[in-house]
């Protein structure tokens, strides 16, 4: 599991769907939710969180994408198995780790010190701990 600390920065609300905005290391994030805490409010500090298998990379992207968390990051280390890789990022201070498969890992020629988007559905992220 990855951890992200950050802050609220807009809740948006109607009916039971919500959509509550964060703020990481000057990094907007944004999560979706059908339920939500009430006792949650701008300026909150928390952890959020989401799987490995849920962040996805991008190199050398440009263009536009639906997804809204695009964390830049740098390439710290990685572990290459038979079928998968477990990609190290370092995101600020904070380490990310994101599972491909070993055939996207070679087809993008990542390099540990590679600068990498991490793309994350705000639908996969989730608020783990209220600090």
């Amino acid at each position: 599991m990855n951890y992200i600390t950050a802050h609220i920065s807009k809740i948006q609300s109607i009916d039971t769907i919500n959509v509550v905005s964060f703020i990481s290391h000057d990094q907007s994030l944004k999560m979706m939710s059908l339920e939500l805490d009430a006792s949650l409010q701008v300026g909150t500090q928390l952890r959020l969180g989401t799987k490995s298998s849920n962040v996805s990379l991008a190199k050398a992207f440009s263009g536009e994408l639906s997804i809204d968390n695009q964390l830049p990051c740098t390439i710290s280390g990685f572990e290459v198995g038979e079928l998968l890789v477990v990609v190290k990022l370092n995101f600020f201070d904070t380490m990310i780790e994101s599972i491909i498969t070993k055939d996207s890992f070679v087809r993008m020629k990542l390099q540990k010190g590679d600068a990498v988007i991490a793309l994350i559905k705000s639908s996969e992220l989730s608020i783990v701990e209220v600090l």
